[in-house]
């Protein structure tokens, strides 16, 4: 959905500040690890040369910035927070496109499908590294604090992804498994990226917790949506497939809340996701037509209802939590406005 005006001058804000930080940032890399990570910025094309390309929303180095601000602190003081967020963002993503097998993310072919899976996997590296020695550098006094939960959110955020491989070889994840590892899969680095200008701040501890409580929060609604947008979601706006989720099997939680269902509808759509009780995992890919019919069991089965539910009970979290300390005003407001707007991204 198109942001509010106030959500987008928020953004625009954000990306003024971030952009030159993260290029500078970006432009410290080896020249052939700097080539592939441009690339993946959509900054330039594969051969290096400049491009215009529409960048992402830059909602966690936006998180924060408001974080430090809502803390009472200069906005500046969050951009290092935000520029190691989006580095360890973008790592991640590489990353994760070399474990899907995905061949195109906002409509353009992945690193990995253009340069290659092993420079994929130390382009992503170095994004990691790069987003401590930013952190390590910033003039705050609370740079190693800063740095040490960023590791901490990461770490949280990988092992999140390793039972989500896990989970491809298993035919029995429950929903509260699901939600345990979309906690730590999401919620993790959005509860850090909302609390990390707070740190870098030097906000009580208290203020930090609540931040971070609401970035967690933000992330399972975030999850929530993202899941519904994997099967529902418009091709055009999402730039995967339609389908694309189902067509690769993953457990997502409206697949897995629809498995727990029950009944005949439930049996039909864990034959089709889930193959025979004898099947080894992980299965190949579906077909259309199969995508097609698992799409409808999972909403015949309430895995669609169901999300949407948790995304707006999450959402609800999110913005209590912002309720437990005082925070300044104008970036408590706008914290509360960019939460409903993740959570009511059309599809």
């Amino acid at each position: 959905m198109t942001p509010t005006i106030g959500v987008s001058d928020v953004l625009a804000r954000s990306r003024r500040a971030i952009h030159p930080a993260i290029t500078a940032a970006i432009g410290r890399l080896a020249p052939e690890i700097r080539q592939v990570a441009t690339y993946h910025m959509g900054w330039t094309d594969e051969a290096g040369n400049a491009v215009e390309a529409p960048g992402g929303k830059g909602i966690r180095p936006t998180l924060a910035i408001l974080g430090a601000e809502a803390a009472w602190a200069e906005p500046e003081l969050g951009v290092p927070g935000g520029v190691g967020i989006e580095l360890v963002h973008n790592f991640s993503l590489i990353h994760d496109d070399i474990i899907d097998t995905d061949t195109e993310r906002h409509h353009r072919p992945t690193v990995w499908s253009v340069f290659g899976v092993g420079r994929a996997i130390v382009a992503g590296d170095a994004l990691q590294i790069l987003a401590h020695q930013v952190l390590l550098e910033s003039p705050s006094p609370h740079a190693a604090a800063a740095s040490a939960a960023l590791a901490d959110a990461t770490a949280a955020m990988i092992a999140g992804q390793a039972d989500d491989i896990a989970f491809e070889r298993r035919r029995d994840v429950s929903v509260e498994q699901c939600m345990a590892m979309c906690a730590a899969k999401t919620g993790a680095l959005l509860g850090c990226a909302a609390s990390i200008g707070a740190i870098l701040a030097g906000a009580p501890d208290a203020t930090v917790g609540a931040l971070r409580d609401y970035g967690r929060h933000l992330g399972l609604a975030f999850q929530a949506i993202d899941d519904l947008l994997g099967i529902w979601g418009d091709p055009a706006t999402t730039g995967k497939p339609a389908g694309s989720d189902l067509r690769q099997r993953k457990k997502s939680m409206p697949v897995v809340s629809a498995l727990a269902a029950g009944g005949p509808e439930a049996d039909e759509l864990r034959a089709l996701v889930l193959g025979p009780e004898d099947a080894a995992l992980p299965l190949p890919p579906l077909e259309t037509d199969d995508v097609e019919r698992a799409t409808f069991l999972v909403e015949a089965c309430g895995g669609r209802e169901w999300t949407a539910v948790r995304a707006k009970a999450n959402l609800d979290a999110a913005l209590g939590a912002l309720e437990r300390v005082r925070l300044s005003a104008i970036p408590h407001r706008d914290l509360a406005d960019l939460a409903v707007y993740v959570v009511e991204r059309e599809f």
